[in-house]
């Protein structure tokens, strides 16, 4: 009996495991989503964008792949957001659009996410839930608790998701702030009341993981902000924030009105997140402190602050127009004091410093350092967390690859043993069961481009295109031929961008010697009787691309048009 138990036993199938799969927001600031699936249940932790990079030319955002998603969508219950930012909610009116499932977030990141849904026309088509903070919510096989922190933008959420496999936190992005400028400070004895009962797994913040010691409050900005509203009180001061920083903004207020100035808001994303977080009473204005930008010259100067955008050199953003003199309600003059309260993202120190040379030149006063924290928990932070949760299992998460491993080696510090300290790529599968964890194969991810309304028609075909153009020019062609008798009547005519400046006399002799040369290789295919417009059209391409090769070494785009008459 024994021995037929033993063999009944050894036959019954294995566990089913929780798969965590990241889509996005691995080995990569921004385009944070990951897939948490069991059984016939998946829900998705956040859904955000990155921007492009330099070379990804005219391309205006970037958004997960969700093709892993789409395939299972019959699985996919909710989107779970953890805050504001958009990084983490950037991509929801692009995806909504293959996957409309609900959305369950916080209050003020419900508000922002409807501002973008009125843009995109699907506030009646998607279903949102906003959640309080304790507030455990049902989904499918899954749990999913939201649990207060502190980060850069009021509302922030950690998770705590419930699973048949166990329990696993994610952070999003926090600090740990004792003493934040709204609401309450991060709830630790809720992560130490969730590590004593057990805590599988936890995917903690990386992104300051290589800094030591603590992120400081967010108040200490607030104090140097008093400071300078304190020393500067004869011109105009402009400050240039994150527009989803709303504590920051609250700051800036708070010190307006104390020394008895009133407050612009410029910059459309500074508008609607701050209108936003006013009508949800995530902000308090006090009355008579906000101006209309029409206002501004009926306000003397040493009245006035102008709260905008553009902190990071963004061409389009409020205070790049403001430099560049080409913004239609604010010029800058000897005398205005500008601060930038933020330090620029990774990539963006030549566009922040181009923008604060320009103000400089103008006579402005400008404040670039001790204006900012981070939103982001430094190793002292990161430590204390791991020493509350416990967790089986380390899952160092938002950040690139040098983020990821400056976290897993202050887990494995902590002791967590090295096998159990997962670095993964976006699209791993990582299985866990209570007694094991594997990587377990992969799905398909990568990266959307999203160019005016197209979502993924511009792929890396047209980007190198974009790049041919941009570095090398393009040469247009056209001549007409006679269809009935296969005669040159017109042309060649010859027209380049971003090869020479034909109206310059030196380029004359380049650009008639060109109209020859495709001359001569029209003519060649006229009289061997070949005037079919691809083949035409072919001997052009290759004889010009040949003699600008030889002339200036260049290779152009060549673009030869055949009109048939």
């Amino acid at each position: 009996m024994s021995k037929n138990k033993k063999n009944t036993a050894a036959a019954l199938p294995a566990a089913p495991g929780l798969k965590i799969i990241p889509l996005g927001g691995l080995e990569q600031i921004g385009m944070n989503m990951t897939a948490f699936e069991y059984e016939d249940s998946i829900i998705v932790v956040d859904c955000g964008l990155a921007f492009p990079e330099d070379d990804m030319y005219g391309v205006d955002l970037v958004i997960p792949d969700v093709t892993y998603l789409e395939e299972n969508i019959e699985k996919v219950r909710a989107f779970v957001i953890t805050h504001g930012h958009e990084d983490h909610i950037g991509a929801l009116p692009y995806i909504l659009q293959k996957i409309n499932v609900p959305i369950y977030a916080t209050k003020l990141t419900i508000g922002i996410i409807e501002n973008k849904f009125k843009e995109h026309g699907l506030l009646e088509t998607t279903k949102r839930k906003v959640v309080k903070f304790g507030q455990t919510i049902s989904l499918g096989a899954f749990r999913v608790e939201f649990i207060r922190t502190n980060h850069s933008i009021v509302d922030a959420a950690a998770l705590a998701i419930y699973s048949p496999a166990g329990v696993v936190i994610h952070t999003g992005d926090f600090k740990v702030d004792y003493t934040p400028v709204f609401g309450d400070a991060i709830d630790l004895q809720r992560f130490a009341e969730l590590g004593k009962k057990g805590v599988l797994a936890l995917l903690c913040d990386s992104t300051n993981s290589e800094r030591p010691g603590y992120t400081p409050s967010e108040k200490t900005v607030g104090v140097a902000i008093d400071h300078i509203f304190q020393e500067h009180t004869h011109g105009r001061i402009i400050i240039a924030t994150f527009a989803s920083n709303v504590d920051r903004v609250q700051q800036i207020i708070n010190s307006a009105y104390k020394y008895g100035r009133r407050v612009v808001i410029e910059g459309r994303s500074m508008v609607n997140v701050i209108t936003t977080a006013a009508e949800l009473g995530r902000i308090s204005i006090p009355d008579n402190t906000l101006a209309d930008i029409d206002e501004i010259n009926k306000i003397s100067d040493k009245k006035l602050t102008i709260i905008t955008t553009g902190s990071q050199g963004e061409s389009m953003a409020a205070l790049s127009r403001m430099a560049d003199d080409v913004h239609k309600k604010v010029q800058i003059k000897p005398g205005d004091t500008i601060i930038f309260s933020s330090h620029p993202i990774p990539g963006n120190e030549k566009a922040v410093t181009g923008v604060i040379n320009k103000l400089l030149e103008k006579g402005a006063d400008v404040i670039f350092q001790d204006v900012h924290v981070s939103g982001h928990p430094c190793q002292e932070e990161v430590k204390l967390l791991y020493s509350l949760v416990h967790p089986k299992y380390a899952v160092p998460v938002h950040g690139e690859y040098r983020h990821l491993r400056a976290q897993a080696k202050i887990a494995q510090d902590l002791g967590i043993p090295k096998e159990r300290i997962f670095l993964l790529r976006s699209g791993d599968i990582l299985e866990m069961t209570p007694e094991d964890a594997k990587i377990n194969g992969r799905v398909h991810v990568g990266a959307l481009m999203v160019d005016g309304i197209g979502v993924g028609d511009v792929g890396n075909a047209v980007l190198r295109d974009r790049q041919k153009l941009a570095e090398e020019g393009v040469i247009f062609v056209s001549y007409a031929i006679a269809a009935d008798v296969g005669q040159l009547v017109s042309g060649p005519a010859i027209i380049t961008r971003g090869v020479v400046y034909q109206k310059l006399s030196e380029s004359e002799e380049l650009m008639n010697a060109a109209e020859e040369i495709a001359y001569d290789a029209i003519m060649r295919c006229v009289d061997s009787d070949h005037t079919e417009e691809n083949y035409v059209n072919s001997a052009v391409k290759d004889a010009l691309t040949e003699y600008f090769w030889k002339r200036t070494k260049r290779r152009p785009v060549v673009l030869p048009a055949m009109l048939e008459v």
